[in-house]
């Protein structure tokens, strides 16, 4: 028998308290029942954010949300920049080609985070280039954690960029959001889109968006074809406590219990728990001799390994997940086989990482890997004290 941990950045573990209450009868979504649930969930979820802006609840993934955000801030003939540093900042690019966008793409060396002067730079330019005031940039897409290269992306910065400008600020925090500070109204995000499945610690299926006055004065001009991501929906309807469309009635009630122990806890020492596990497998995986993806930018939520020359890093994922239960994320794409995720938000714990690394270490022995055996173990013990 095999006890399985979970460190991958998404899903991850859920509290026992939170798996409790999707154990409980089913209730009817027009009921006061559900009503009070709702408004519980929506002022916990702005105390997350760090808004007074309403946060908007789809039954849906995060990339609903990301779609959301594209299709319900832009019209046919608008421009947008788009920060691809990664498959998740790639995928925003995708959705703004889907539906005709045309977009600047800031491409990124993986493992590297955006320099906000780049963005500064060509706000610039189209102001200069363009006289039409329609048609100037109306929206840039970044992410505050990249989750398939583990890189932070400094969303203070690139929001003071943004406040000299029209364009709304569009952030993809699904892997970021209660792993990392984000200060949603502070830093200027218009947009901060969210998921369930990660420092949320509930299953996937729920997607959240923050939207401020300036991005909800582009929703009133948007033309671009939309329905069920109709953001107008969605706040026409929580203005009387209830949802546009059925919503995924036992992953909100779970959402609430989870909200109750994040609140519980409080963000401060939520953010301080995450940096300190972070910083103790950055220690571990060093002191093994293994060399971080992304030294320079890395996130508290997630920490990307680069795999030894010589070892077959798909089959390093595979067996410590086969063989000994322990989940942990490979590469994507052009880094597939050649980088490993280790996650450090929601309800990933101390103890969990300690199982991952000495396991870790078992896995790279066998491969073939030399180096000195505990050595990773006892640097990560060493800084969780």
């Amino acid at each position: 028998m095999i006890k399985n941990y979970l460190l991958t950045p998404g899903p991850t573990p859920i509290p026992p308290r939170v798996l409790e209450t999707m154990a409980r009868p089913i209730i009817h979504h027009r009921t006061p029942e559900f009503q009070k649930i709702i408004q519980e969930v929506e002022e916990d979820l702005k105390y997350v954010y760090q808004t007074k802006n309403k946060v908007l609840i789809f039954a849906a993934s995060g990339t609903g949300a990301m779609e959301g955000s594209v299709i319900n801030l832009l019209s046919p003939g608008d421009k947008a920049i788009v920060v691809r540093g990664g498959k998740f900042g790639e995928r925003f690019g995708e959705i703004c080609k889907a539906y005709g966008i045309e977009f600047t793409a800031i491409d990124v060396e993986w493992g590297k985070a955006v320099d906000p002067e780049i963005i500064r730079n060509i706000l610039e330019e189209d102001e200069r280039r363009t006289t039409n005031h329609e048609r100037r940039i109306k929206a840039v897409y970044t992410t505050l954690c990249e989750t398939s290269t583990g890189v932070a992306t400094d969303i203070e910065a690139v929001g003071k960029v943004l406040k000299n400008y029209e364009a709304a600020l569009v952030v993809d925090a699904i892997s970021g959001l209660a792993a990392m500070p984000i200060k949603t109204d502070e830093w200027g995000v218009d947009v901060c889109v969210s998921g369930s499945q990660k420092g949320l610690m509930i299953p996937p299926g729920l997607a959240f968006v923050s939207v401020s006055p300036k991005a909800w004065a582009l929703i009133e001009k948007s033309t671009l074809p939309k329905y069920y991501f109709d953001f107008k929906a969605y706040k026409k309807a929580l203005t009387k406590i209830d949802t546009p469309f059925t919503p995924a009635v036992n992953l909100v009630i779970a959402l609430r219990e989870a909200l109750k122990i994040i609140k519980e806890e409080s963000m401060d020492v939520i953010f301080d728990r995450h940096k300190k596990m972070a910083f103790s497998v950055r220690s571990a995986v060093k002191a093994m001799g293994l060399e971080l993806f992304s030294p320079d930018a890395y996130s508290d939520g997630v920490t990307a390994v680069k795999v030894p020359q010589g070892i077959d890093g798909e089959k390093l994922v595979k067996t410590m997940r086969d063989k000994y239960g322990v989940g942990i994320a490979g590469g994507q794409d052009k880094v597939k086989g050649k980088i490993f995720r280790i996650a450090t938000m929601g309800y990933i714990t101390p103890s969990d990482l300690i199982v991952c690394m000495a396991t870790l270490e078992a896995v790279l022995l066998d491969m073939g890997y030399k180096f000195q055996l505990g050595s990773g173990v006892r640097a990560l013990e060493e800084t969780l004290k």
